[in-house]
């Protein structure tokens, strides 16, 4: 498949009806799919690189302090309009964790607009691993490549002489990556203590009557051999936008990544998105209805070995190239 995604050719659908002897040909509109610009998986790679760089992105810590920072200026620097929502949330053992939901804006003033999400923190503790259980993990595919394919269409878009016309609201929520150990034996099940930022966010927007046309998250996208099967939730709250995002893939030539199979239900940022701020978001994740998450997660195996830029270049060449049909 050429790497340059230009332009497809008008897809003509041809209905016949009969009536006795009578034949009648029905010509319907043509659907004409609008070119997108080419997504680099390169940057996205260089994009992941340098969150893990900064070290582990665990609140209240030094390597969390200097990713944020570096988003912000980074969103900055492609002329979006960005937001902070800074709030503290407590975490499952009794902790204050200050956090930072990150909201950048493209093309305001539009009225029809597409949310695209990713979590931007990582987990305290490497509870599915067999050493070093209790240090952090690098999260290169867990909210690394999230970001890192986000940061590359907001820089694809604003760079290209194409751009397109709706607008865009990229939300980097935080605190995602928490909750008790797997091992506990004290789990909470009435409370759920991951997901933190997209559950402030869902009932508290950053804008008054914030509402859009419909979301995208994006989780453990980046990982050498990834598939995405139609997660649960997403097909609960927004069947049609996994089946449209799944028909782009295929045109593509990425089905291959995009498995047209249903997967278990999972609790992620969309969950909060779809139930409390009413927006129908689906969840582009590798998780499998036979294995569930990869052998990496919650692991230091979670590292740049890992990332893959074909799977990057699948993903967020779908993502683009869906945001060019609106």
């Amino acid at each position: 498949m050429r790497s340059n995604i230009v332009l497809f050719s008008l897809l003509l659908c041809l209905t016949w009806s009969c009536s006795g002897d009578k034949i009648k040909d029905n010509l319907q509109e043509p659907i004409i799919l609008k070119p997108a610009p080419d997504f680099n998986a390169d940057s996205a790679y260089v994009f992941i690189k340098k969150q893990v760089d900064f070290g582990p992105r665990v609140p209240n810590t030094e390597g969390h302090r200097k990713t944020r920072e570096w988003l912000i200026e980074k969103f900055k620097s492609y002329g979006l309009e960005v937001k902070t929502q800074d709030f503290q949330a407590r975490t499952y053992d009794n902790l204050n964790w200050n956090l930072s939901n990150i909201i950048a804006t493209y093309n305001p003033s539009a009225k029809k607009r597409i949310l695209l999400g990713a979590h931007w923190d990582t987990r305290r503790m490497a509870d599915k691993d067999t050493e070093r259980i209790h240090e952090p993990i690098d999260g290169a595919n867990d909210g690394g490549s999230g970001v890192g394919v986000l940061l590359e269409i907001a820089r694809v878009i604003t760079s290209s002489e194409s751009k397109p016309e709706i607008g865009i609201d990229f939300i980097l929520f935080d605190g995602e990556d928490d909750g008790e150990p797997e091992f506990s034996n004290t789990r909470n099940n009435s409370q759920i203590w991951w997901c933190l930022g997209s559950q402030h966010w869902s009932k508290n927007p950053h804008q008054p009557g914030y509402s859009a046309y419909y979301g995208i998250l994006v989780d453990l996208v980046g990982a050498k051999g990834a598939r995405f099967y139609r997660e649960g939730y997403s097909m609960n709250y927004a069947k049609n936008i996994v089946n449209k995002v799944w028909n782009f893939a295929s045109e593509l030539g990425y089905s291959d990544f995009f498995i047209s199979r249903d997967a278990p239900e999972i609790i992620d940022d969309h969950v909060f998105v779809n139930r409390d701020a009413k927006i129908p978001m689906i969840n582009i994740v590798e998780f499998s209805p036979n294995y569930g998450f990869g052998h990496y997660h919650h692991t230091h195996a979670d590292n740049m070995d890992l990332i893959d830029r074909r799977t990057l270049k699948a993903v967020g060449q779908t993502v683009l190239f869906t945001l060019y049909q609106e």
